[in-house]
C-alpha cells in the first residue's frame, strides 16, 4: 500500500497554523473584571492564607502551615501554573472549587477553606476571581503538588457536605433593606465570612441560621442585642473597628479579629458602612455560648 504523502499547500498551511498559535498572544484580560477581582481577593484575605510571608514565599503561590482539627497543612499555590497551581482550571473547575470544595480531581478540600460561605458569591464575582488570579505571576511549586485537597482526612471529608449545605446557593438580596443595607449583607455572607466565627455551629457542625451572628465559641455576639451583642455601638462604632481595629471602649482587636481587620481595611469606606448599616438591620439576638 502507497504511503500517504500531504501536499505541500497542506504542509505550509500547518506551519502557518502552528507559527500563528505560537506568536499569537493570548486574549487580555478584561482589566475592569481584574481589577474588581483583586478587590475580592483581598477583601476575602486570599493572599494571607495562600502566602507563606513567614518564610519569604511568593504571593499565592501557597505553603503557609495551615493548623486544623485534622493536622497542619500547606495552604495551596493558586497562581495560573498549570503544573502545580490552578493554571489549567477552566471557569467550571474554579466555581466547583470555590462553590462547594471540590477539585478537578474529584478530592475535597478541608474545612479550612471557607468554601460555603464563598458558594454565596455571584457568578459574576466568581468570574472576576478568576480573571485576577488567571493575570497573577505563574509560580512552580512543585513541593505543594495536592496540599489543598487530600484522600487521608476522611473525617473532614464527612463534615464538608453538612458544611456546604449550610449557605446553598448565591446571596439573594432582601427586598425589605435598601441598597447598602443589601451591599453589607452580602460582604458579610461571602468574602467577609463573618459567620464563620461569629455564628454558633450545629451538632453537626454547621453554623445556626437561627442564631445567626449571635456569638460562636468566645467570639462576640455582632447582633443589635443590647445585652450580649454590640446593640450600644454606632455605626461609626462599627466603621471604626472594621478600619484599624479600634473598640468604642477604647481598646483594639486581637486574635483572629485582629487578622480579619487587615482585610477590613482594604475595603472602600462606602462597603465599611455597608457592613454597619447591614449589622445595625439585624434583629436581636441573646448569645448562646456560655461564659
Amino acid at each position: 500500500m502507497p504511503r500517504y504523502l500531504p501536499n505541500k499547500t497542506a504542509v505550509r498551511g500547518a506551519f502557518a497554523v502552528a507559527y500563528l498559535l505560537a506568536v499569537v498572544p493570548a486574549p487580555a484580560a478584561d482589566p475592569d473584571a481584574v481589577a474588581r477581582g483583586a478587590y475580592l481577593a483581598g477583601a476575602a484575605g486570599c493572599d494571607r492564607c495562600h502566602t507563606d510571608s513567614d518564610h519569604g514565599g511568593k504571593p499565592y503561590a501557597g505553603g503557609r502551615p495551615l493548623a486544623t482539627p485534622f493536622g497542619t497543612i500547606p495552604t495551596p499555590n493558586i497562581t495560573p501554573d498549570p503544573a502545580t497551581g490552578i493554571g489549567r482550571w477552566n471557569m467550571a473547575d474554579f466555581a466547583r472549587a470555590m462553590r462547594w470544595g471540590i477539585a478537578p480531581d474529584d478530592s475535597h478540600y478541608v474545612p479550612a477553606f471557607p468554601f460555603p460561605f464563598y458558594n454565596r458569591l455571584t457568578d459574576g464575582d466568581l468570574a472576576d476571581l478568576k480573571a485576577f488570579l488567571d493575570s497573577l505571576p505563574a509560580v512552580s511549586r512543585s513541593d505543594l503538588k495536592g496540599a489543598g485537597s487530600t484522600a487521608l482526612l476522611a473525617r473532614a471529608q464527612a463534615a464538608l457536605a453538612v458544611v456546604a449545605t449550610a449557605f446553598p446557593g448565591p446571596w439573594q438580596p432582601d427586598p425589605e433593606k435598601d441598597q447598602l443595607s443589601n451591599r453589607g449583607g452580602y460582604l458579610v455572607a461571602t468574602v467577609g465570612r463573618c459567620g464563620d466565627c461569629h455564628t454558633p455551629r450545629n451538632r453537626l457542625g454547621a453554623p445556626d441560621p437561627d442564631h445567626f451572628l449571635s456569638g460562636g465559641m468566645r467570639v462576640p455576639n455582632i447582633t443589635p442585642d443590647p445585652q450580649s451583642g454590640i446593640g450600644s455601638w454606632t455605626e461609626e462604632d462599627i466603621i471604626g473597628v472594621l478600619t484599624d481595629g479600634h473598640t468604642p471602649d477604647f481598646d483594639f482587636v486581637g486574635g483572629a479579629m485582629a487578622e480579619i481587620v487587615k482585610n477590613t481595611a482594604r475595603l472602600t469606606d462606602e462597603d465599611r458602612r455597608a457592613i454597619a448599616v447591614y449589622l445595625q438591620s439585624l434583629p436581636a439576638k441573646p448569645s448562646q455560648e456560655k461564659k
